[in-house]
């Protein structure tokens, strides 16, 4: 829970950062601040048995590099739609719509030949029409920044994933600033190349860089590694969904920004579906 609202008031932190330096400047600066601040952590805890030692084996350096590398990747993918969708749509909008990976999550699973739950496939539905309703405009348009949130989503859920299955195996402070690194690593190099990184612009952007990298990136994704260490992907998922509702509100009291009756109609559904999905019986369908 207390990852979801930090994350909710990520999205008001990560608009109001870009008024001064460019999306991927802004996630390689967090990224790298989030990864310094927990490096002193994940060093000590590597001197110290972990319960992961005695079931997997202790984990090697090349265990971290290549979760890292895993990780880093996705949650690069997924940050930078992410933040590069939230110069062209709303803050709320934005949540709700990264909010899809609790549905994607166990949709996911059909890959890995899994048949679906009946709660994932009225999930989804009901998810999918929320969508709807929230991006699509009555003229059938949608909102290119709504399109990237959405693309993104699927690398939200494969990060979910992918931190489901390292977690348990490795160290919780290692497992993040490794992704963190390389996640930083490849939005600064991407950054120096499409973007103008000024100093004073990051000076300017002070605040919410020190929110998104302390808070959302050192403290909220460091307590997601530790809690997929005992919660299933899908129960994770959905308590973690509730972001969507942290940000629209966020969205509102700080920025002013609000909803139709035709979005809000449409963000009633996805978060009905986001539920449902979870909760429902899981036999199959």
């Amino acid at each position: 829970m207390t990852t979801a609202l930090i994350w909710g008031l990520a999205f008001v932190a990560q608009r109001v950062g870009m008024e001064h330096v460019g999306p991927l400047t802004f996630n390689g600066v967090r990224f790298a601040l989030g990864a310094l601040a927990l490096l002193p952590v994940a060093l000590r805890s590597a001197k110290y048995a972990d319960p992961a030692d005695f079931y997997f084996g202790k984990p090697t350096p090349a265990t971290y590099v290549l979760g890292g590398l895993a990780a880093g990747a996705f949650l690069f993918a997924g940050a930078t739609l992410q933040q590069v969708g939230l110069l062209y749509t709303t803050a709320g909008k934005a949540g709700f719509i990264t909010g899809l990976y609790v549905v994607i999550v166990p949709l996911l699973g059909l890959a890995l030949r899994q048949r679906p739950a009946k709660g994932d496939v009225v999930g989804a539905a009901l998810a999918a029409v929320g969508l709807y309703y929230l991006s699509v405009t009555e003229e059938f348009t949608i909102a290119y920044g709504d399109v990237l949130e959405l693309v993104g989503a699927f690398f939200w859920a494969g990060h979910v994933l992918i931190i489901g299955r390292l977690s348990p195996r490795m160290r919780a402070a290692g497992l993040a600033c490794a992704q963190y690194s390389v996640c930083a690593i490849l939005s600064l190099a991407t950054a120096a190349v499409t973007e103008n990184m000024a100093l004073s612009g990051i000076l300017d952007a002070a605040v919410p860089i020190l929110y998104g990298g302390l808070m959302s990136v050192g403290l909220a994704y460091t307590l997601q590694v530790v809690a997929q260490r005992d919660a299933k992907p899908t129960h994770a998922a959905i308590i973690l969904s509730l972001e969507s509702v942290f940000a629209a509100l966020a969205g509102w009291i700080i920025l002013g920004e609000t909803l139709g009756l035709r979005s809000l109609f449409g963000c009633a559904l996805m978060l009905g579906g986001m539920l449902i999905s979870q909760l429902l019986p899981k036999r199959p369908a």
